[in-house]
């Protein structure tokens, strides 16, 4: 299906999406039971989904942000350039541990104010490391997910034992026509980017269904597009709660 990182369907056929990458960059990424490391093979996938996310529509826009350390760092702004995502990478640091509620509350956020409405909203969290969130916080806020059209793809690595349960519940509730999916990707299952590759999170890039729609749900409108810089501002009063009930 897939030659030169292009994918065999044809682009009139897949949806215009806007995605948010949400990264692990916990302390946990440096662990090396992924080749090279947790971190780069998370980098390594980062990739793969730029290429099948903006080979599959001429408009797709992908952002990324980390999710772990003081708060969430948006590290690119919704984007067709892979440079600046990259750059983004290479400047962050690893330390602490997820936050993953608070990282797709501001993946959301991000999502929110895309310049193209027409875009479906999509977020992609990879999670390499323990989960501290509650199974009751991660279903409620699928639940806001769910009731703003915004679809979610959860990469589990690493932990995947120990969050399996919470994520399981997470995909489940948010899920609206399987336009949400959890791929669990085992330490021996080969490199991770293989494995997304042949994933429903890059297969299922025609479901008409995916994140269809634009519903505020108590968003700060006065956001200005495209705002790296007002983005990343906003995290703390999000971290409060300022900005999503």
């Amino acid at each position: 299906l897939w030659v030169d990182g292009r994918s065999g369907a044809c682009p009139d056929t897949m949806p215009l999406e806007a995605t948010m990458l949400v990264l692990d960059n916990s302390e946990w990424m440096r662990n090396g039971d992924y080749t090279p490391s947790r971190w780069d093979a998370q980098s390594d996938a980062v990739n793969v989904l730029f290429d099948a996310k903006t080979n599959a529509h001429p408009e797709n826009m992908i952002g990324v942000l980390t999710m772990a350390g003081k708060s969430p760092a948006v590290l690119a702004t919704l984007t067709q350039d892979i440079s600046k995502v990259f750059a983004g990478i290479h400047s962050s640091k690893l330390s602490g541990r997820i936050g993953l509620a608070t990282g797709i509350n501001v993946a959301q956020l991000a999502l929110k104010h895309r310049q193209n409405k027409n875009q479906r909203q999509r977020i992609i969290a990879f999670v390499g490391s323990p989960v501290a969130d509650s199974e009751e916080t991660l279903v409620q806020l699928a639940k806001k997910l769910k009731k703003n059209n915004v679809a979610v793809d959860i990469i589990s690595f690493g932990e995947h034992e120990q969050n399996g349960t919470k994520l399981h519940k997470l995909i489940e509730t948010v899920n609206s026509h399987d336009n949400s999916h959890l791929v669990t990707v085992p330490a021996d299952a080969g490199p991770l980017s293989d494995t997304l590759l042949s994933s429903q999170i890059v297969l299922d890039g025609d479901d008409d269904q995916a994140g269809d729609g634009d519903h505020d749900d108590g968003v700060d409108e006065g956001l200005g597009h495209g705002d790296q810089h007002c983005m990343n501002n906003l995290v703390p009063s999000l971290v409060r709660g300022e900005f999503f009930s």
